[in-house]
């Protein structure tokens, strides 16, 4: 043991120190929102509650492929699909049980229609436990209310779609040029 940690035990420095930060502290005003009163904007992006997409002429995406099914690592989807009359798969029952769900967002990522959305909706909080059970139609409604329209298409442009800028280098960066395989 060293002469300093002798004298930081004695005198209890880094005691006085956290004192110091305390009585400075605690006179400032807070930073805590009141919630209810104060509520919150949900930032671009936040994994929120699920929704159905549409397309323009306002029917589903979802073509049944059962993609978001297979990532899904909580396994909280379900999709129903049946056979259409001209043979054609049909989704008859699209089913996710938020209390499982891990808001992880695979299951956007692997929808190749983007057919299934997180919104940036988060107060749905209940007291029942099937009113966290979303089936298709309620699905489809959390669309229309939280991302129809601009919102929508906004959403898959910004998060969703890789565009053609984010894959252009940056100053600084290796790039290979005139490389040719042997």
């Amino acid at each position: 043991m060293t002469a300093k940690d002798f004298l930081k035990r004695i005198f209890l420095l880094e005691i006085l120190k956290g004192m110091a930060l305390t009585f400075k502290t605690m006179f400032s005003k807070a930073v805590t929102r009141q919630y209810p009163l104060e509520p919150l904007e949900a930032m671009p992006g936040f994994r929120g509650l699920h929704a159905l997409a549409k397309d323009k002429e306002g029917n589903m995406k979802c073509i049944g492929c059962g993609l978001c099914v297979a990532i899904c690592p909580s396994q909280c989807i379900k999709v129903f699909t049946t056979e259409g009359p001209t043979h054609e798969k049909v989704v008859e029952r699209y089913e996710i049980d938020t209390l499982k769900c891990l808001f992880c967002a695979f299951c956007v990522e692997a929808c190749p229609y983007g057919a299934i959305v997180l919104t940036e909706h988060y107060e749905y909080s209940d007291y029942v436990k099937e009113n966290l059970y979303m089936d298709k139609e309620k699905l489809l409604q959390n669309w229309d209310k939280y991302m129809a329209g601009e919102k929508g298409e906004e959403y898959f442009k910004r998060f969703w779609k890789p565009l053609s800028n984010d894959f252009k280098e940056t100053e600084g960066q290796a790039v290979f040029r005139g490389y040719e395989r042997r």
